[in-house]
């Protein structure tokens, strides 16, 4: 009872209590009423739950909790000693208690553009001056990388190092092939799906939010593909594929439109398959709905030939890139994999024993993530924090995350064969590779993600067969039972009346099961996180915000005239400003980081294994598939015919090799969420 609490009182760091709360601690409101933010967890709001901290409520507030600089993370969850003195702790903290208030304290105008675009190149030439620190040399010690010291001065400048990405080609962020490639191999892979159903239409309520219907019509498609194949040809052959962010995003077009300092539309943006399993963009339509006594507005925009159409369409993809970038950072990356994995945690330690087999298995896989989630609440996805000051959605970007957790979120899903399939990305095929055929073959992220699947599902399945060689014994487990019981009823408890929850009655349920939540903390978090630094640190290929609206959309006299009279001012104001543009760097690199002490699937054998021969053998091959795994990715960027991970300036798909050394290096699957 101690290990599971009791639900009262506060807890401190000494203890060791796995209990649940709902996430009502991420605003502050008695230190600034706008910091008051809505509950996470329960009917307004699924979500999954956290650690139980039990601070006081908030005065002004009663139902947030105080934020009294204390988040409690049981001890046996917190970072090893190793890893705070060389990496996350020290590194996080020096992150946003010392390094942001300078560069706040340096950049005078927190709203000001770069002034063209050779500025932002600048930051990884000449840098940004800062004053120096009463700590002499903690930069350099703590964050190396993006310090460089100058000695004849007294002053320390902040430096970034160019991404792969952009050492490689310095305009790869322009082109319209890249914007494409980067849905299959990119920082987000999970957002793309197949087109099914024709003409596109939203869900939403029209009276709510207008017409339902797209503007993106037959003809408009036939102009683009005419002379390849009809629309109806298209569909037929699965060659339509979409980033649909319409109707999540287009019912808080108007609570962002009235933040200062950003904007935001529904959008689509429709991609055609060529032959050689590319991507080709076709158009973007971007809606907003009726607001302000206003009707609703729809605009498409198209790849085109005249310089006002093509400037246009410049503005709308950076629109839905940071559309895409805060889906990544708050669902694909925050929600999918940190945030519903923390109520496997509670669960395993509250209802397995330490010498239970499955918590065995499972303890590698949640390593740290604790600490990091806590992190995270306190500087990152909190009121006023990273996120909310640098992402389109502002201050409901968290509220917005648990919107498309109750819509979208499904735990049968997150298995990436099952993932695939509920895209259209895949279909079941029992004579093809791992039991699928692609709809795209050259489709890094599953490629190379299925490789992943597929080892860990061979471990797991030996791993739970030796120790569960029947259904009766699943069924007759107690403890496990009530683990997935309370998993299902309580962490995620807000969607227990769900019909698509697994049943765990036989072997095959319990190792689809486990194999599930494995890939969430190992191979799905490493594809999403870290690749961030490589396709975002230079941030005109993912702007994390778009800051005014397009200029076609009801624009004044002046600004109409500042757009065609010069196009590249224009774009650099609805870009990130210089403040928001280099904290968020400044955080990617950080979150890009491979600590020291990363252990990374298949590696290190628990101890208690090697004293079981059967288990033995069973971690042995696994270990020795992942290294085989190694061998076919790279010998896969190395093949010229796959145009999506090989060819003039492109990055080669090294997301989900699985072992890396330490730092910034865009490879490496670690066990757990570790950062």
């Amino acid at each position: 009872m101690y290990l599971r609490g009791n639900g009262m009182g506060e807890r401190k760091k000494i203890e060791r209590i796995y209990d649940y709360d709902v996430y009502n601690d991420l605003g502050d409101p008695d230190r600034n009423l706008k910091h008051k933010r809505s509950v996470l967890g329960g009917k307004h709001f699924p979500y999954p739950r956290r650690c139980r901290s039990g601070r006081s409520r908030c005065e002004t507030d009663p139902f947030s909790e105080k934020r009294n600089g204390h988040f409690y993370v049981p001890r046996d969850e917190c970072f090893s000693e190793i890893k705070q003195l060389t990496f996350s702790a020290k590194t996080v903290y020096s992150l946003m208690h010392c390094l942001i208030p300078t560069v706040q304290s340096t950049i005078a105008d927190p709203n000001k553009p770069f002034p063209h675009i050779g500025a932002v190149d600048s930051l990884f030439s000449d840098g940004i001056n800062l004053p120096p620190l009463k700590e002499q040399g903690l930069w350099n010690t703590v964050l190396p990388r993006l310090f460089t010291a100058i000695t004849e001065g007294s002053k320390d400048v902040l430096r970034f190092k160019a991404p792969d990405t952009m050492a490689r080609d310095k305009f790869f962020w322009f082109r319209d092939e890249e914007f494409a490639r980067q849905t299959l191999a990119g920082l987000n892979p999970h957002s793309i799906r197949l087109v099914t159903e024709w003409p596109l239409k939203s869900k939403l309520d029209p009276s709510i939010y207008g017409p339902a219907e797209s503007a993106i019509t037959n003809e408009m498609i036939n102009q683009e593909i005419g002379g390849i194949m009809t629309v109806e040809q298209a569909l037929r052959q699965k060659r339509l594929f979409i980033l649909d962010y319409h109707d999540l995003y287009l019912p808080y077009v108007k609570k962002v439109r009235e933040l200062n300092g950003t904007t935001l539309y529904g959008s689509r943006t429709l991609f055609f398959l060529n032959s050689n399993d590319t991507l080709r963009p076709l158009a973007i339509e971007l809606t907003r709905p009726l607001m302000d006594g206003k009707p609703q507005w729809k605009q498409l925009y198209v790849p085109s030939w005249d310089s006002t159409a093509c400037w246009l369409w410049r503005f709308a993809k950076t629109h839905v890139l940071a559309h895409d970038a805060g889906y990544h950072q708050l669902v694909s990356h925050w929600l999918r994999t940190h945030c519903v994995t923390e109520p496997y945690i509670i669960a395993t330690n509250r209802q397995l024993s330490v010498m239970h087999p499955i918590y065995r298995l499972l303890h590698p896989h949640f390593r740290y993530t604790m600490e990091i989630n806590a992190l995270a609440r306190e500087s990152l996805i909190n009121a006023d924090g990273i996120i909310e000051n640098s992402f389109s959605p502002g201050k409901y970007s968290l509220e917005l995350c648990a919107v498309a957790y109750d819509l979208e979120w499904r735990f049968d899903h997150q298995a990436l064969p099952a993932d695939l399939i509920s895209r259209g990305m895949a279909e079941e095929d029992p004579n093809a590779p791992h039991g699928l055929r692609l709809t795209i073959n050259d489709y890094p992220f599953a490629n190379d993600g299925l490789l992943i699947w597929d080892a860990l599902k061979q471990w797991v399945s030996a791993y739970v067969t030796h120790y569960y060689p029947n259904s009766c014994v699943v069924e007759s487990d107690k403890e496990l039972q009530e683990w997935w019981e309370e998993i299902r009823t309580v962490g995620h408890g807000d969607k227990k009346d769900e019909p698509w929850w697994p049943t765990l009655r036989t072997q095959q349920d319990l190792i689809d099961i486990i194999t599930t939540i494995i890939w969430v903390a190992s191979g799905h978090h490493a594809a999403v996180n870290f690749g961030q630094y490589a396709y975002a640190g230079y941030f005109p290929n993912k702007p994390t915000i778009a800051r005014t609206k397009m200029p076609s959309e009801d624009p004044s006299d002046q600004e109409w005239k500042l757009f065609v009279e010069n196009p590249e001012a224009s774009l650099l104001q609805c870009f990130p400003s210089q403040m928001q543009a280099t904290k968020v760097m400044a955080v990617l690199d950080v979150l890009s980081n491979h600590s020291p002490d990363e252990e990374y699937i298949g590696e290190e054998m628990e101890p208690s294994w090697g004293e079981d021969p059967v288990i033995k053998a069973a971690f042995e091959k696994l270990n020795g598939k992942l290294k085989e795994i190694e061998g076919i990715i790279d010998e896969r960027n190395t093949n010229s015919n796959l145009k999506n991970r090989n060819g003039a300036g492109i990055m080669p798909y090294e997301l989900l090799k699985p072992y890396s050394g330490p730092g910034v290096t865009g490879k490496g699957v670690p066990c757990s969420i570790s950062i």
